[in-house]
């Protein structure tokens, strides 16, 4: 018999790298990019590329100030000016815009020892801090040249006027299809259900993403929005729900490791986007959902971790 090689992990090893995977998510990304250039015109692009060139200088400029290795290559800081540029919408002021990306990079990734450190997302925790302190900009949305509400709002106002005693008349809704295309008022990249679909089944058919948290995500609220007599499909294309399933809770540094772990991040995220959804004062629950389940990660991994066969428990005996 051989002898056995003992060796410290990794003991599976593959070709993918940081950039690789990036790409990969670039790539799953244009769809969208381009749905929102046909949508909202050039100042969807000039949005894109502000926030994108400030995140790279961004970390370049940190980096370089506290001498650590330059990792400006390796396209993460791309991914998460495009991720944040998809958050906001197409009229929001370009200083604004790059604030939220020095943030993402500086405080969310970089002060936490940068990627693959991070605590939270930062293109989601970003998007909460721009929310907060420009409600009104971060709240303004075009469709066509005209200033509109968002299907969520749209939404929250039917529910008022329903249950009001004046009933007033409300803006209609956008039918499934505008909705599935993006015809409607919005964030630039969260918009098309369509190109998002699209990116995500590439991260998936790439085994870049599992389908496990992006799935039960989107089944939790549809489940959810049937329970409180909402329109699931509404649920479903609303909002930035398509982008934050496959590119925001997909992300490695804060989402669960494990199979079991992931399913449980994944209906603790959508439980929480749709009570902020029905009950809160915001109509949109994803971002804040996303960064609370981030925040519960090492608490779900520490509970679904798996026990290495033949290590000791507590006590004495082997597992």
């Amino acid at each position: 018999m051989k002898l056995l090689t003992v060796s410290a992990n990794p003991h599976v090893r593959d070709r993918a790298t940081t950039q690789s995977i990036m790409l990969d998510v670039i790539i799953a990304l244009v769809p969208a990019l381009v749905a929102s250039i046909l949508l909202f015109g050039v100042d969807a692009l000039l949005v894109v590329l502000v926030c994108v060139a400030v995140a790279v200088l961004a970390e370049y400029i940190w980096e370089k100030a506290v001498k650590r290795p330059v990792t400006i290559s390796d396209l993460s800081a791309v991914v998460t000016g495009v991720l944040l540029a998809y958050c906001l919408p197409s009229t929001i002021p370009l200083w604004q815009a790059a604030l939220g990306s020095i943030f993402a990079i500086i405080v969310v990734k970089q002060f936490f020892g940068g990627i693959g450190c991070n605590f939270a997302n930062p293109a989601a925790t970003a998007r909460i801090m721009l929310f907060l302190a420009f409600s009104s900009e971060m709240a303004s949305f075009t469709y066509d040249g005209v200033s509109t509400a968002t299907p969520l709002a749209l939404m929250g106002q039917s529910a008022e006027a329903a249950s009001s005693a004046t009933g007033e008349a409300v803006q209609q809704l956008p039918g499934l299809l505008d909705m599935f295309l993006g015809r409607h008022g919005g964030c630039l990249g969260e918009v098309c259900a369509l190109a998002l679909l699209i990116g995500g089944i590439y991260l998936i058919a790439r085994r870049v993403i599992s389908w496990h948290i992006p799935v039960v995500y989107l089944v939790t609220v549809a489940v959810f929005s049937l329970l409180v007599g909402r329109d699931p499909l509404y649920d479903l294309l609303s909002g930035g729900l398509m982008l934050g399933a496959f590119f925001m809770a997909t992300d490695y540094s804060t989402s669960p490791m494990t199979v079991l772990g992931k399913v449980i991040y994944a209906v603790i995220v959508g439980l929480l986007t749709m009570t902020i959804r029905v009950w809160g004062s915001y109509p949109e629950g994803v971002s804040f959902a996303i960064l609370l389940g981030n925040i519960l990660t090492p608490h779900i991994d520490r509970l679904t971790r798996h026990k290495p066969l033949g290590v000791a428990k507590k006590g004495g005996a082997k597992a």
